[in-house]
């Protein structure tokens, strides 16, 4: 058995390079964009420039400078935190021996690639400098497809510390690490003690928090240690880490609740270290996955983690054969060893696996892992020949099972919360993989700048004032313009409220009536209501008819934005009510535009009847670029009639594999004569394209078109059960298979 090679760690040199400041020799005070450019010109080794406290609005900060390693020059605020960048603002610095501290860029966007750049030009680089005490919020474009870098590193031994970088909303990678010249290679870069705060969800590839290097250098060395940072519900894409270069040391780090995993995407000989994934049962949360060779992956700690497949706990990919450096170099010499595996439920080797995906891992080695688990006794997946790897002194619980026949002795599942807080198993089992005590390497108070508080910002439904609304012309829309996030508009029962201009909403809000008759909602616009950048909507117990929209030819009840939302949305209608949306083709009760995406959308318990549209369109994203509408979506409890077009038309088109969505559940429905219309160009009367979890159950369908799909896009589940087709085709298939189980036509 080969064994893995080890590459030099010293991950304090940098360090101590930086800490060994002398005095002052000049501070200067700036207050505006001119005054910075004046001092920056004569700043000198010792020097400190001083931005005022206040608003600094559409500047670009050019730094430009050259200190010593016992006279530094500095960039800081005034006083840490009360120096706002705000609008159309960036920060590019360049030579030697530099700390920025203190500054917050706020509410805006770089108006180029970058917010933070570790160089002024292609030639012109920051070596054995220092970003620290930071913070980049919401500094997002409001295209969200726009992609751009929040912190670029180039040149070499430069450290990003003790910076909090929360909330980005576009296309992009948070902070990356850039090898496009030589000057940034072998670079030693040290990232550590960083607060990366919660990250939307994307809904397309692009979003990963960390990137070291790309496909194009990725056998060139690195040499960057990310160490002890707090990354928070990072959930862009399935890469939270993206590791695209060699020789790095991933060590020490904390990841809460992401939906992904530490990936080993490209490059060799990384180090991945005493890391700790708390999944707590949160869907697609996952671990850390291996591809490429001589990866060392030991004395890291996994628990409650849902992911699978690629997502999963521990994963070990097939690679290509001679595979060019973009695609997926095959697993050798690599090794997973001393890892604890606590209630987590998929470890995946081979996964992958395909035609091009065809050579399986060889020369490495499985050893000395701890895998407790009640939530799935059957863990591991093998997708092809593991003989390659060296199963060896691993320990499963008693009561689950693994087809690898040796390597693995039962034992007790004897799992307790430690003083730390955090499930444990017994210390004996520690001692006999050499796993020292179960103790977060950092935690969230010792992360990020040190002046900024680590919020909640999401605004949940109902969480607000009630607000009465009387029957009549526009009241509600004078409601919703007064309204407040998590405000309920309450109407009254029975009541009939009519819209003469589009009802737009801002914030989340919640419009409903209490049980019993229902209060009807008509409007002259084409479109009722409007989501809008910020907004989300809950519905409940209302009437919703068209009889007096206008004459024209798409009308929608529930649009997106015509423009780009960078915040997602969600959607929720609850016991409602869809009458007579007739007056021409083409009314729909849901429309979502490109360019904007919904964690979630939920019809249900809800009647939708005559209808000439669709119900819910969620199919203008047709790039074939992996991006789609909306995460989860869940229809339940309805019936529908008489409804022209589908229920339901969701497209993700291309095969990128970098997220997990859309998750579709569809039960307890039933549909009559749907998407039977004459001008309905699919002739479905649902519609599912590259769905990755898609679950239809306990529905009838009477006198309908059939249930199509289009099964692409990675390994997509697709389960069928106990439902009944009355006078209606079978279902339609293209490019996969997909599960059934009490399926009848009649």
């Amino acid at each position: 058995m080969s064994k893995v090679s080890k590459i030099p760690f010293f991950p304090f040199v940098l360090l101590l390079t930086l800490v060994s400041f002398s005095q002052v020799s000049n501070a200067v005070l700036v207050k505006n964009i001119k005054q910075f450019n004046e001092a920056v010109a004569s700043v000198k080794p010792g020097d400190e420039v001083v931005l005022a406290n206040g608003t600094w609005k559409d500047v670009e900060l050019v730094f430009q400078a050259k200190g010593l390693p016992k006279k530094l020059i500095e960039l800081k605020a005034q006083t840490p935190g009360k120096v706002i960048i705000t609008g159309k603002s960036n920060l590019a610095f360049s030579g030697e021996y530099l700390v920025i501290s203190g500054l917050v860029f706020k509410d805006g966007y770089t108006p180029t690639g970058e917010v933070i750049s570790f160089r002024t030009s292609d030639e012109d680089l920051a070596n054995h400098s220092r970003v620290t005490n930071v913070v980049i919020d919401n500094f997002s474009t409001t295209d969200r497809q726009m992609s751009d870098l929040w912190v670029a590193m180039y040149g070499k031994n430069n450290r990003f510390d003790h910076n909090s970088l929360v909330n980005k909303r576009n296309r992009g990678v948070t902070l990356a690490v850039r090898m496009n010249s030589e000057g940034s290679r072998k670079n030693n870069h040290l990232i550590e003690y960083n607060y990366f705060g919660p990250r939307q969800v994307l809904g397309a590839n692009g979003g990963e928090t960390l990137r070291i290097g790309t496909s194009h250098f990725s056998r060139e060395y690195s040499n960057t240690t990310a160490q002890y940072n707090y990354f928070d519900r990072t959930n862009g894409e399935h890469e939270i880490i993206s590791n695209k270069s060699s020789g790095n040391s991933l060590i020490n780090n904390v990841f809460f609740e992401t939906q992904g995993t530490l990936t080993m995407r490209h490059g060799h000989f990384t180090t991945v270290e005493g890391n700790y994934f708390l999944g707590n049962r949160k869907p697609n949360t996952g671990g850390i996955r291996i591809i490429n060779e001589s990866q060392s992956v030991s004395n890291n700690y996994m628990y409650g983690l849902t992911g699978q497949r690629l997502r999963g706990a521990l994963v070990i990919m097939n690679g290509v054969p001679n595979s060019t450096p973009n695609r997926y170099d095959p697993v050798i010499d690599s090794a997973m060893n001393n890892n604890i595996v606590i209630d987590s439920d998929h470890i995946e080797l081979g996964a992958g696996a395909d035609e091009e995906r065809s050579a399986p891992p060889t020369t490495s080695e499985f050893t000395g892992n701890i895998i407790l688990g009640k939530t799935n006794l059957t863990p591991f997946t093998l997708y092809d020949d593991m003989s390659g790897i060296k199963f060896e002194a691993n320990y499963l619980n008693e009561e689950a099972s693994t087809p690898i026949k040796s390597g693995f002795a039962s034992t007790p599942y004897s799992v307790t919360t430690n003083k730390y807080g955090l499930k444990a198993p017994d210390k004996a089992l520690l001692e006999k993989i050499g796993f020292g005590e179960v103790k977060l390497p950092v935690t969230k108070t010792e992360v990020g700048a040190s002046f900024y508080p680590k919020n909640e910002i999401d605004v949940v439904f109902k969480s607000g004032e009630k607000i009465a609304v009387k029957p009549g012309t526009n009241t509600l829309l004078t409601a919703l313009e007064g309204s407040k996030s998590g405000d309920i508009l309450v109407l009254e029962n029975g009541g009939e409220y009519l819209l003469t201009k589009f009802a737009e909403v801002h914030h989340p809000i919640t419009i409903m009536a209490q049980k019993g008759k229902k209060p009807v909602i008509r409007s002259q616009k084409p479109n009722f209501i409007n989501i809008e950048n910020g907004g989300a909507l809950e519905v409940e117990n209302l009437w919703f008819d068209g009889a007096q929209s206008p004459d024209y030819k798409g009308n929608t009840i529930i649009s997106t934005s015509s423009n780009s939302m960078n915040i997602n949305y969600t959607l929720s209608v609850r016991n409602v009510k869809v009458t007579d949306l007739d007056v021409n083709g083409y009314f729909y009760f849901f429309k979502a535009n490109a360019g904007t995406f919904a964690d979630s959308i939920e019809i249900i318990d809800s009647e939708f009847s005559n209808i000439t549209g669709a119900i819910l369109q969620l199919n203008r994203e047709v790039d074939d670029l992996g991006v789609y509408s909306v995460e989860n979506l869940v229809i339940s409890g309805n019936t529908f009639t008489d409804i022209k077009e589908e229920v339901a038309t969701v497209y993700r088109g291309g095969t990128d594999e970098s997220t997990f969505g859309p998750v579709v559940t569809v039960t307890d429905n039933t549909l009559t004569n749907v998407g039977k219309g004459p001008t309905h160009r699919s002739g479905a009367s649902m519609y599912f394209h590259g769905v990755q979890k898609l679950n239809i159950s306990n529905t009838t369908w009477n006198n309908s078109a059939p249930l199509e799909l289009f099964l692409t896009n990675g390994e997509p589940i697709t389960v069928i059960e106990n439902v009944e087709m009355k006078d209606t085709g079978k279902i339609r298939a293209n490019n996969g298979e997909y599960k059934t189980s009490d399926v009848t036509y009649d």
